[in-house]
């Protein structure tokens, strides 16, 4: 007697991993990795940046001229409170705008949380600052992460994605994303250049900066009204 072959069992629906939760995992892991070895003082880490911050620094020391220019540019252009000054103003210009009050908040609040967990950071971690005998500038509280480029990343990576969101034109675009890409990477190398971080520091403050905004913007997708 013939009979009809049974059919295959329905297969499991599979999961594909989007780039976002792709980049946020990548984020969140390189984050966590170097937090860690950071804590640790892993041996081939700390040897890396004395190296770099060892050659950096005679740099400065040799050229001063362009050690003002730096001193310059991340005390006052990329300063954290010169980027939450910008961040204050593109606040109030979304507040005045009545439907854009919750990103008003998003964004104000963002900010707030990077500033929050950099300094909590600090204070856990407790990481020196490098040490020279001839220093060519100064800074105060614990080394990691770097608030500067942590600041820089969180702000510029904000702005550029409601840019990106509220499809500005192309010549707007390209000119913001060129302001934040020298911005982000600028600030990052005034501060080993000068000698007040490390450069894994820095590391960590784009690397941080960059996972609490691709939260926030999860976040907006979810829950912007």
């Amino acid at each position: 007697m013939h009979h009809p072959p049974a059919d295959a069992p329905p297969r499991a629906p599979t999961q594909r991993v989007t780039p976002r939760a792709a980049l946020l995992l990548t984020l969140a892991l390189s984050s966590a990795l170097l937090l860690v070895s950071v804590a640790r003082r892993w041996r081939p880490l700390t040897d890396a940046d004395a190296g770099i911050a060892r050659t950096t620094h005679r740099w400065a020391v040799d050229e001063p001229g362009l050690t003002h220019a730096f001193r310059v540019l991340t005390d006052w252009v990329w300063d954290p409170w010169t980027m939450r000054l910008v961040t204050a103003v593109v606040v109030v210009w979304l507040v005045r705008r009545r439907s854009a009050r919750w990103t008003a908040l998003w964004l104000a609040v963002t900010v707030a949380v990077g500033s929050l967990v950099q300094q909590s950071l600090k204070a856990a971690i407790d990481r020196p600052r490098p040490v020279w005998p001839d220093p060519v500038d100064s800074a105060h509280y614990a080394a990691f992460p770097s608030g500067h480029a942590m600041t820089a990343t969180v702000v510029c990576g904000l702005l550029l994605w409601l840019l990106h969101r509220h499809g500005t034109g192309r010549t707007l675009w390209r000119t913001a994303l060129t302001v934040a890409v020298v911005s982000v990477a600028g600030v990052g190398l005034t501060r080993v250049w000068l000698g007040v971080h490390w450069p894994s520091d820095v590391l960590g403050g784009w690397l941080l900066g960059a996972l609490l905004v691709a939260l926030a913007a999860l976040a907006h997708r979810r829950w912007a009204p």
